[in-house]
C-alpha cells in the first residue's frame, strides 16, 4: 500500500465535494421532526460535554480517567469534536483536536500499530479507532502535519489489512480481533476496522475491494436474517448491544434499502430499551443511533424519540456521562457521537440522500 495514497491534493478535492454535500444536505438532516423538538436541548448538552472533554484533557492529549492514555479513547474524543463541526485548523477547540492528533501520530510502533501500551489486551480496538480518526482528520490539518499523517496512516492501514489476512478458519475469515496476529474474529472489533477501511477508501486510499467484501462477508456470517439480529462471534450472542454495529457496517458498505437492513432495523426497534444498564450500553447506543439514522424514516424517528429524552437527563453536572466500566471520557464521547448524528459532519457517516426523513 502506497503511503502517498493519502495525498493532500486528494483530500482537498474530497473535502470540497464533502463541503458541497454538507451545504446541500445539512438543512435536510436537521429538518426531521424529532431533532427539531430536541435540537435546543441537544446543542446545549453537546456543548457542555465538549467543554468537559476540553477542560479535562492533559497537555499531551490524553485524558485522566480509565484508559485515558489509549489511542482509542483519545481518538474517540477527537471524533466527538469533529462531529459537531469543530476542526483542528481553527476555532475554540482547534488546540484540543491538535493534541489528540499529535498524540496518536507519535504513538506508532515500527509495525504500524497505533498504541502507547495503554490499551490493555485489545490493542486492535484502539488501533482501528485511531486509524479511523486520523482518516477523518486528513485534509483538515496543516501541510506539515498532513505529510506526517499520510505516512502514519499508510502504515496503519497496511497493518489492518495484514491482520485481516492472518490465516483463520472460515467462520472467522475476513474479520479482526484483539491483536494483529489473532486467528479469530469478533464483530465488535471488526466493525471499527471496517469503518477505518471505508473511510480510507472514501479518501482515495488504495484499499482493495476484496478486503471490504471479505469483511462484509464476515459481518453477514454473524447475522440471523430471519430475526434481523447480529451477534459477537455468531448470529446470537450479545445481539442486543451489537445489532446496531452489524447494521451500520452493512449501511456503510452499500447495502442500504435491503431486506437484511430493514429487518435489522425492526429488530433494534423491538429490543433497543434492553441496552439500559448493560455493561456495553453506551457503545450499543452509539451504534444504534448511527445505524438507525442511516435507515432514516420511522427507524431514526422512533429511536431518536427514545434516545434524547432518555439520555439528556442523565448528563452529570460537569457535562459528562459515565459508567463504572470505562469512565467519563469514554461515556461522554460515545454520547456526543450518538447525539450529533443529524449534523453529518463526519464523512464516514454520510447518508444515502434517497433516504426519506418522513417515511
Amino acid at each position: 500500500m502506497n503511503n502517498k495514497g493519502f495525498t493532500t491534493i486528494a483530500f482537498t478535492a474530497f473535502l470540497l465535494i464533502y463541503s458541497s454535500m454538507l451545504a446541500q444536505g445539512q438543512g435536510q438532516s436537521l429538518s426531521n421532526t424529532v431533532f427539531q423538538k430536541y435540537q435546543h436541548q441537544v446543542e446545549r448538552s453537546v456543548e457542555r460535554a465538549l467543554e468537559f472533554l476540553a477542560s479535562s484533557q492533559n497537555p499531551d492529549g490524553t485524558f485522566p480517567d480509565a484508559y485515558g492514555r489509549s489511542t482509542g479513547i483519545v481518538a474517540l474524543a477527537g471524533m466527538a469534536f469533529l462531529s459537531k463541526g469543530h476542526t483542528p485548523g481553527q476555532g475554540k477547540y482547534s488546540a484540543t483536536l491538535n493534541r489528540c492528533i499529535h498524540y496518536i501520530l507519535n504513538s506508532q510502533r515500527s509495525n504500524g500499530l497505533l498504541d502507547m501500551g495503554d490499551s490493555g489486551h485489545g490493542v486492535m480496538y484502539a488501533h482501528n479507532i485511531a486509524s479511523l480518526f486520523l482518516s477523518e482528520c486528513s485534509g483538515m490539518v496543516d501541510p506539515q502535519t498532513q505529510d506526517e499523517l499520510d505516512k502514519v496512516l499508510g502504515k496503519a492501514m497496511r497493518l489492518i489489512l495484514a491482520a485481516q489476512a492472518v490465516p483463520k478458519t472460515e467462520k472467522h475469515q475476513g474479520g479482526w480481533r484483539y491483536k494483529p496476529d489473532s486467528r479469530d474474529s469478533d464483530l465488535s472489533c471488526s466493525g471499527w476496522a471496517l469503518m477505518a477501511l471505508r473511510s480510507a477508501k472514501l479518501n482515495g486510499a488504495p484499499i482493495p475491494d476484496a478486503a471490504i467484501k471479505s469483511s462484509v462477508d464476515y459481518v453477514l456470517r454473524n447475522h440471523d436474517p430471519k430475526e434481523g439480529r447480529f451477534g459477537y462471534t455468531d448470529p446470537w450472542g450479545h445481539s442486543e448491544t451489537l445489532s446496531g454495529c452489524g447494521l451500520l457496517c452493512l449501511e456503510l458498505s452499500g447495502f442500504h434499502g435491503t431486506e437484511s437492513t430493514y429487518r435489522a432495523g425492526d429488530y433494534i426497534l423491538k429490543i433497543h430499551q434492553r441496552i439500559v444498564g448493560n455493561a456495553h450500553e453506551f457503545y450499543a447506543n452509539y451504534y444504534n443511533a448511527q445505524a438507525m439514522f442511516q435507515l432514516g424514516g420511522k427507524y431514526w424517528e422512533t429511536y431518536a424519540a427514545w434516545m434524547y429524552p432518555h439520555y439528556i437527563p442523565k448528563q452529570q453536572a460537569n457535562g459528562s456521562w459515565s459508567n463504572s466500566r470505562n469512565g467519563a471520557t469514554y461515556g461522554t464521547t460515545m454520547m456526543v457521537l450518538s447525539f450529533t448524528v443529524p449534523y453529518r459532519q463526519l464523512p464516514i457517516y454520510q447518508r444515502d440522500e434517497t433516504v426519506d426523513e418522513d417515511s
